[in-house]
């Protein structure tokens, strides 16, 4: 899970609000189309970056739905447990250990997630842009 910060964020939060206040129905569509575009990010990152061995890590991968969070739409990508309880070792990386407890290596973390959210930061205005004109031609 990552959170976007930037600093023509706040201005943006603020159209996002009164978007929501006035077409809370179409904010959601919009935060929700926004969300997949950053799951596609994030999924190509990891296919880059990781060395696939069974693929569960990248099946893991989901978008959550959209919800308020301090009075604020929020949409998050994640990593399932369930389908990938090891998403968190590949992330962060984790110590080699013997049977007996004896450490004989580290595995560095691929910090995809880390990676992604810069990659993502820079284009969420593009992206929130264009779902935004695709929801006004509609209306």
């Amino acid at each position: 899970m990552f959170k976007i910060e930037d600093k023509g964020m706040d201005e943006f939060r603020d159209t996002l609000s009164y978007f929501e206040k006035n077409f809370p129905k179409e904010a959601k569509i919009v935060l929700r189309k926004a969300k997949n575009r950053a799951k596609t990010i994030v999924l190509r990152r990891a296919k880059q970056d990781v060395g696939k061995k069974s693929g569960n890590y990248y099946k893991a991968i989901k978008g959550g739905k959209v919800f308020k969070q301090d009075g604020d739409l929020t949409a998050r990508v994640y990593i399932s447990s369930k389908i990938a309880p090891h998403g968190h070792l590949i992330e962060r990386g984790h110590r080699q250990v013997t049977k007996d407890g004896r450490e004989v290596g580290f595995v560095e973390g691929k910090f995809v997630f880390d990676r992604t959210k810069n990659e993502v930061g820079s284009q969420y205005d593009k992206i929130i842009e264009q779902e935004f004109d695709k929801i006004l031609d509609k209306l």
